[in-house]
């Protein structure tokens, strides 16, 4: 077969998603206290024959911009209010029967049995389609919550998830496959000989073991990871099985996602084993400038200095301090801007004003807005993927769950006609979604 086009659906538990005006959209259907406005997207994209959709997380609300959290909550900012992914996963579980099923959850303050058990209960619940998107956490703000004075420094944050990850992974192994044995008859629940013990003794965690949870239908969740920064690409390298990324056109997608794959194979692993999933908006319309309205109209609904506050949230650091008119690069130079921010500021493009950028991540938190009719979104994605930008798109709504209707309806069937997409799903679990190899034994 030839090489397929992998999709995700992008959600958060919240009213923003990385559109601030997804909210008070008029097509948006219900709000996000309501577990049918979850289970109406999960179905539609389910529908669509979606590898997965995740949820991304973050757990405290900013207050990185002039330190107030005023005109987040009052407004929205995309940090304001959010829910749990993990009951809502668990929720959907009923809700679809093919689907996979993502959330995030940091490894900054959680513990590696935390993740463990969760995830190996959702994998069993789903039927082997559970996913755990991997963060260290944003800021000063989800430090405190946590009752930490300041975040832990951004390398430091990746040396303490790769013990973590280690460690999750000596829990998920540690029920071979068949030591559970519920033998009625003779009494026999597992052997003990096909459970391990795990004495883990590291510079960040010190665990003793084993999980009391079986062996998973997957035998673990599919990890996925969004780093950007070199530290975060090592991270992702190693692990990741799937990392979600946000460019603005194709050189830059096809660099990346090049990098990714030359490290992934310095790690010792296939460098199809991780599959680059960039991440569009798309508005779709009977005509190109239909689908222009559309846009237009959404975008005039995000307010533009929820974007800043945003911005300022993911960087940890106040940037009320400087004005509109100055350029990233101007930022970048500031003795307050930490060298990771400064990073993340430039790949944005250095001579970017501070309101530019605000205004774009008010509409979109830069993912790329793609505009025309379903054939016309199908040849650019299309496009994007033939010419080695990416293994697949996440798709990012503007409003729900209209985005993904319209997707499914006018664009997937454009890409099955390609030969690029599915017509059915041909396995059941997630990592066969993905075309993932089965883990060893």
């Amino acid at each position: 077969m030839s090489r397929q086009i992998h999709l995700s659906a992008f959600l958060l538990t919240g009213p923003v998603i990385h559109s601030h005006a997804a909210w008070r959209h008029p097509e948006t259907i219900g709000h996000y206290l309501d577990p049918e406005y979850y289970a109406r997207t999960a179905r539609v994209v389910e529908e669509g024959l979606f590898d997965f959709l995740f949820f991304a997380d973050r757990l405290a609300v900013g207050d990185q911009m002039g330190g107030s959290r005023d005109t987040a909550l009052r407004y929205g900012a995309q940090d304001a209010t959010r829910l749990d992914p993990l009951p809502i996963l668990s929720y959907l579980v009923g809700q679809t029967s093919k689907l996979g099923l993502g959330a995030t959850r940091s490894t900054t303050y959680y513990e590696p049995a935390h993740i463990a058990r969760e995830f190996a209960t959702l994998d069993h619940l789903s039927k082997g389609r559970a996913a755990w998107n991997i963060v260290t956490s944003m800021n000063d703000s989800e430090g405190r919550l946590f009752g930490k004075d300041k975040h832990l420094e951004h390398d430091l944050r990746y040396d303490r998830a790769d013990e973590f990850v280690e460690v999750a992974l000596k829990l998920w192994r540690s029920w071979a496959p068949g030591a559970l044995k519920l033998d009625r008859e003779n009494g026999v629940l597992a052997d003990p000989d096909r459970i391990t013990s795990v004495q883990h003794h590291g510079e960040w965690f010190k665990v003793e073991g084993p999980l009391n949870i079986p062996r998973t239908p997957q035998g673990r969740p599919v990890l996925i990871q969004a780093g950007s920064s070199g530290r975060g690409r090592r991270f992702g390298a190693r692990w990741a099985e799937a990392i979600f990324t946000i460019h603005p056109h194709l050189k830059a997608m096809h660099a990346f996602r090049e990098d990714v794959r030359g490290q992934v194979v310095q790690q010792g692993r296939s460098a199809d084993s991780c599959k680059v999933l960039t991440a569009v908006m798309p508005f779709i319309g009977g005509s190109e400038a239909e689908a222009r309205a559309k846009r237009d109209k959404h975008n005039a609904l995000a307010r533009p200095e929820l974007g800043l506050v945003t911005l300022a949230s993911q960087l940890n650091v106040d940037l009320s301090p400087f004005p509109l008119s100055a350029t990233l690069a101007e930022i970048a130079r500031a003795p307050s801007i930490h060298p990771a921010a400064a990073e993340k500021l430039l790949m944005q493009g250095p001579d970017t004003t501070l309101e530019e950028l605000g205004r774009i991540f008010a509409s979109s938190v830069r993912v790329p807005q793609l505009v025309g009719t379903g054939a016309q979104i199908a040849d650019q994605l299309a496009e994007l993927f033939t010419q080695g930008g990416c293994d697949g798109f996440v798709i990012s709504p503007a409003y729900l769950p209209g985005s993904f209707s319209e997707f499914v309806e006018s664009v997937i069937p454009h890409l099955q006609r390609k030969g690029l997409f599915r017509t059915a799903y041909e396995g059941s679990t997630l990592r066969e979604h993905l075309g993932l190899s089965a883990l060893e034994s």
